[in-house]
Parts: structure tokens; C-alpha cells; sequence
């Protein structure tokens, strides 16, 4: 009975859907759950944002050959989308000829296995999975393949991992992740002090807007907030990256820091967020502290394992990934924004027929690139499929980044404002040069 049950898929973005299409093509009947109104509800928070991989990267082959043959045009191969054009041109249709297989507004909130929780080992592998949409409703499958991501759970702005003190009574004045601030935040942010806490592409895509609203309103100020010990660290591969709008990203950083367009304070690392009658004052380590009117969170995201606690997990100790995953993509080690790509045996668990894919696949980790969860679902359909070579070949070669974030700095360093107590609130000649 359990051969004839579905397979579910938690998500429906872009790796969710291309779950279903490569499943579908091997004869295997999918059953996508999602937690919004309709396909690709996570990239629809940033649908402003332009990725920076072109339209090559952002196809899946099952998906795109599914949609050709329903007469569907591809985007032109080396245009980049942004969320906006990924979802009208890629997602809604593929999502309207996948729509037999969708149930949309069905939040997974636990999974486990028929008659059996964790701790049960008899007859386990051949008990159904169970997937509870809410509280009443009950969902058999015969596997799991959880593409849910990770926008909805966003990282805290504390330098130790948890929400700063007072991050969460504050939370009229902060953001977390890429907001519209050229859009539908504009008033929040014009004219304003908007503090950008991060390091990665997410921050550097909030201070190029930051910095377009300041010359539309010229009393708009801007400052970055950094764990890193060097700004140069953030630039990255810049004209090097074989993706030439991600090293555009670092290269538009650095010239708003050289220009003195963006304030840099680094390392900052955020202890409290305490919000005033005029605004927020962030603290810091050692007494640091900048006063500011609004403050954008992006510091990366995590994995919500809360939903998969009956399940028997393999995770790294610290990115919460796939046991076998971790040492291929761990941030401290790897630089370079390239992993090596992988499928089904690194992503499996000791529940057999559970696997996480996409985003949340990668943890706490931020080097994800859409390209390696189409080749992780496509493994993954295959091993479901019980076709063991195809699960194991390599069918991706990924752009390299170009320049490592270790490599030695190629143009002259930037001077920033150091993050010390004396510097703040306002500089001291006597030590802030």
C-alpha cells in the first residue's frame, strides 16, 4: 500500500516545483504541499530583488522541457530575472501545468512516520510518512522531500546567534532580509539614518537601494554594520566572478564605502537593539554603539527543523545540514561561493525516503545557488525512482567565483571607521582618526 502513496514535496518555489517535474517524468506521482497562495510565495517577498545568475542557471531541465512541450517559450538563455520576472515567466506556469499536484495554504507544521515515533525501530522504513497540514489534517506519502527553504526564518541580528537584547521589542524598526526600500518601504527609509547589519549579497543589495533613494532624498544616511574584521571581505570576487552581476554587487559596495556614501563600522558585533522615543540605538561589544532610525537585519538564514523533530536526522553540528554536506560547503572553509555538486547519497538521512533539498538543504550556510538544488532534486527523483546510476551521476558544472574571499586584496584597502567605544556615539579626535 505504501508503494502507491505519493511522494510529497514541501514547496512549491523553484526547487519544489522542479521536484515534481523530474518525478513526473519518471512515472512517480508528486504531491506538492505549500504553505502559501500560490507558487513561489517565498520569492514573491523579493520579487524587487534581480538575481545574479542569468535565466541559464534559473531553468531546471525537467521543468523547462515539461513546459516546452505545452508550447512555452524560454526566457533569452543570458538575461537575469528578477523574483518578479522568475515567478511570471518560469513559476506560475510551470505551477498551472503542475496544478493537479498542488494543494496550496497547506502549512506542513510535523512530519513522522504511521504508528511509529522516533524512537521506534520496528518495521520503520516500511511505515507510510505523515505529514500533518496544521492541526487537523493528515497527509500519507510514501516519501518526503522537503524544499520548504529558509526566508521565513531569517537569522537574528546577535552576534552570538540569538536576537540581540531588546531585537524583538523593537521589531516596529527593524527588517530582516532584502526589503523594498525603492518600492513599498520607500517612506520608511527616505531621509532617514538606516542601519544595514551583514555581510553577504543580501546586505550589499540593501545599500545599492540605500544609496539610490539618497540621491532622490539627499538627507537619507546610510551605515554598515559588519561581523567580518575587513570590508574588502564582503566585495568578494568582483570582476573576477565568472557571474559578472554578483561581482557588480562587491564592485558597487566598494565604491559606495570609497566614496563616503556608505559609513562602515567593522567589526561590529550587535549585542542590544534598544529602541527610543526618536528612534533605535544598536549596541555593541566593548561599548560600541550607532543611534539610527531603522535597521535591516542580514545576517543569512536557518533551516526551521521544529516540523521534522520525529524524523531521524543526520545534521551537521554547525550548520544544521546534512551530516555528509557540511564538510562540501561549510563557510569556513569554503570561500569561493562554488560546491562541488552533489545529490542523493549526501543529502540522506537515517530516515530512508526523507530528504531536505534546495536552501534548506544547505543549513545555516549562505553559498546556495539555485542551479545545485535542480541537480540535488534531479539525484534525488532518481534514487526515489530506484535508478541508483543516474541518482549518482554529476549532471551540473557550476561558475566559479573567480577571486576567494581569502585571496589576496587586488585593489587598494578601504579606510572605514573602527568599531571602538571611543568612536561612538561620536568621534573623539584623540583616537578615531
Amino acid at each position: 500500500m505504501s508503494d502507491r502513496l505519493p511522494i510529497a514535496i514541501i514547496g512549491a518555489g523553484p526547487v519544489g516545483l522542479a521536484a515534481a517535474a523530474h518525478l513526473l517524468v519518471r512515472g512517480e506521482r508528486p504531491l506538492v504541499l505549500e504553505a502559501g497562495p500560490a507558487v513561489g510565495h517565498a520569492v514573491a517577498q523579493w520579487a524587487h530583488v534581480r538575481l545574479f545568475t542569468p535565466w541559464r542557471y534559473c531553468l531546471d531541465g525537467a521543468a523547462r522541457r515539461l513546459l516546452e512541450a505545452s508550447g512555452w517559450q524560454a526566457p533569452p538563455e543570458e538575461e537575469i530575472p528578477t523574483g518578479r520576472d522568475l515567478i511570471a515567466r518560469y513559476l506560475a506556469p510551470l505551477g498551472a501545468l503542475l496544478a493537479p499536484h498542488i494543494t496550496l495554504n497547506a502549512r506542513v507544521s510535523a512530519i513522522t512516520r504511521q504508528g511509529a515515533d522516533k524512537a521506534k525501530d520496528a518495521g520503520r522504513a516500511g511505515r507510510p510518512f505523515l505529514l500533518r497540514i496544521g492541526e487537523e489534517e493528515v497527509v500519507a506519502a510514501r516519501a518526503v522531500i522537503d524544499a520548504s527553504g529558509t526566508w521565513f526564518t531569517p537569522s537574528p541580528a546577535g552576534a552570538d546567534g540569538l536576537p540581540a537584547l531588546g531585537e524583538r521589542r523593537a521589531a516596529a524598526r527593524v527588517q530582516y532580509g532584502i526589503p523594498g526600500i525603492l518600492g513599498a518601504e520607500r517612506a520608511r527609509h527616505a531621509g532617514r539614518h538606516t542601519v544595514v547589519l551583514g555581510g553577504g549579497h543580501s546586505a550589499l543589495n540593501s545599500l545599492i537601494d540605500l544609496a539610490t533613494l539618497a540621491r532622490e532624498a539627499p538627507a537619507t544616511r546610510i551605515t554598515w554594520l559588519m561581523r567580518k574584521a575587513t570590508v574588502e571581505a564582503a566585495f568578494g570576487g568582483e570582476g573576477a566572478d565568472a557571474l559578472a552581476a554578483r561581482g557588480a554587487l562587491g564592485s558597487a559596495a566598494r565604491s559606495l564605502v570609497e566614496s563616503g556614501t556608505v559609513t562602515v563600522r567593522s567589526p561590529f558585533l550587535v549585542e542590544a537593539v534598544r529602541e527610543t522615543g526618536a528612534g533605535l540605538v544598536i549596541e555593541g561589544a566593548g561599548g560600541t554603539r550607532v543611534e539610527a532610525d531603522e535597521l535591516i537585519v542580514a545576517t543569512g538564514f536557518r533551516p526551521d527543523l521544529a516540523p521534522l523533530s520525529e524524523l531521524r536526522l543526520a545534521l551537521d553540528p554547525a550548520l544544521d545540514c546534512a551530516a555528509k554536506l557540511g564538510p562540501l560547503i561549510d563557510p569556513n572553509i569554503h570561500s569561493c561561493g562554488t560546491v562541488r555538486p552533489h545529490g542523493a547519497a549526501e543529502l540522506a538521512h537515517p530516515e530512508p525516503g526523507f530528504y531536505i533539498a534546495g536552501m534548506k538543504s544547505y543549513g545555516r550556510a549562505p553559498t546556495f545557488l539555485l542551479a545545485t538544488g535542480h541537480e540535488q532534486v534531479r539525484s534525488i527523483a532518481a534514487a526515489l525512482a530506484g535508478d541508483a546510476e543516474a541518482a549518482a551521476r554529476v549532471e551540473l558544472e557550476l561558475p566559479e567565483t573567480g577571486v576567494c574571499n581569502t585571496g589576496p586584496v587586488t585593489r587598494q584597502r578601504v579606510s572605514v571607521t573602527a568599531a571602538t567605544g571611543c568612536c561612538a556615539p561620536q568621534p573623539k579626535p584623540a583616537c578615531c582618526g
